[in-house]
């Protein structure tokens, strides 16, 4: 086997670590600041918070605050637009997953000014884009971690891909006290996201001991800490764990690549609007079961990961055990709750199966049987 693996960026964790912000910014020899953020931020606080440690050093920035949960094309090129007249200067992504997905393609279509976000299919070759520092406020994505993001296509009704080397981020900054009085709900979702970056991570056919070494971390961490933070918002151990967790689980999945969970899920939410993690964790442990014969080995490894006293049955295990996570969190919901009729399964089923993460996973599936998975728990 020959593996060619490229060092992680710089990551800064710890409590309190985001007052070191301005040293961040200095190190890439930026002096100016465009921060790229969600709609609904500025109201915990936290905006206001980073634009008083950006200005209280003498650091020029302007705030970007037109971010939605699934971020479109379309918001995508008018914040590109807006960075340009801005001019030269470090991109900050804060925020939940959407809003640091979201910054890469804006960093990166500001520095190619012919270029458009539905051009994503040739922007992986495009010129490079402006330096980021991202600052995650949830725990669950691990987009810091990586060069690429998911948009939607809203007049295709699709995902796609849009990212660059260069875009990836330089320093993540992981303070745990910004995931502090998150939402029980946003953190079941996104802390679900980072669980199932994990068992796919493991389970996926481009899995290699380095994605496993970081999966398998990311796995016994946020198996641990998922439940407690959901009970306890103010519970900073839980909380830093979580983060932890899912920023080691961000590592795996950039090496591994995901599989036929986040298919599905990037369908559901393409057709209904439907939360990335609840989408996930509709279809989750189905998955798990229908993938088992080609994956025993990674859900043995699953089950280690997460404690599970030894038995003859891994696979079992370890799905019984996701279920009991998903159930302690109160994540899952059928599809009809979701927004999802009859006549729209086989459409999903379609996507799921063309999305190219579905290639990925271990029991390659046909639309059939993804129907079939869809209608069982419809």
């Amino acid at each position: 086997m020959r593996l060619s693996v490229e060092p992680a960026g710089r990551t800064e964790y710890g409590p309190g670590v985001l007052a070191e912000l301005p040293g961040f910014v200095g190190s890439l020899g930026h002096t100016r600041v465009f921060v790229v953020t969600d709609r609904g931020l500025r109201g915990t606080g936290i905006v206001g918070r980073v634009e008083q440690i950006l200005a209280s050093a003498g650091i020029e920035h302007a705030v970007h605050e037109d971010v939605g949960p699934n971020p479109s094309t379309a918001e995508l090129d008018r914040g590109a637009a807006r960075l340009r007249a801005f001019g030269v200067a470090a991109v900050l992504a804060l925020g939940g997953g959407s809003a640091l997905d979201a910054a890469k393609g804006i960093s990166l279509l500001a520095g190619n000014p012919d270029a458009a976000a539905a051009d994503a299919d040739r922007l992986w070759d495009a010129g490079d884009g402006l330096p980021l520092i991202a600052v995650p406020t949830t725990a669950g994505t691990g987009a810091e971690t990586n060069g690429f993001g998911v948009t939607e296509d809203r007049c295709a009704r699709r995902k796609v891909y849009i990212g660059h080397s260069s875009v990836k981020p330089r320093i993540a900054v992981l303070d745990p006290e910004l995931t502090l009085g998150l939402p029980a709900r946003v953190t079941a979702a996104t802390g679900l996201d980072a669980l199932v970056h994990g068992i796919e991570s493991l389970a996926s056919r481009g899995s290699t001991p380095f994605s496993t070494a970081y999966a398998t971390q990311a796995v016994t961490l946020v198996g641990r800490w998922l439940p407690a933070a959901y009970r306890d918002g103010g519970d900073l151990e839980a909380r830093a764990g979580l983060m932890l967790g899912a920023h080691l689980a961000g590592h795996a999945l950039t090496l591994s690549g995901l599989g036929l969970v986040h298919g599905i899920g990037h369908a559901l939410t393409a057709h209904t609007g439907t939360p990335h993690g609840v989408a996930l964790a509709a279809v989750l442990e189905e998955v798990m079961a229908f993938s088992a014969p080609a994956a025993a080995t990674a859900y043995e490894a699953t089950a280690r990961a997460l404690h599970l006293p030894p038995v003859p049955d891994w696979a079992g295990a370890a799905i019984e055990a996701v279920r009991e996570i998903s159930g302690a969190i109160e994540i899952k919901r059928p599809l009809r709750e979701l927004g999802v009729t009859r006549d729209d399964l086989p459409a999903i089923a379609a996507d799921a199966v063309a999305d190219a993460v579905t290639k990925n996973a271990p029991r390659l599936p046909s639309e059939a049987e993804v129907t079939e998975l869809l209608e069982a728990v419809y």
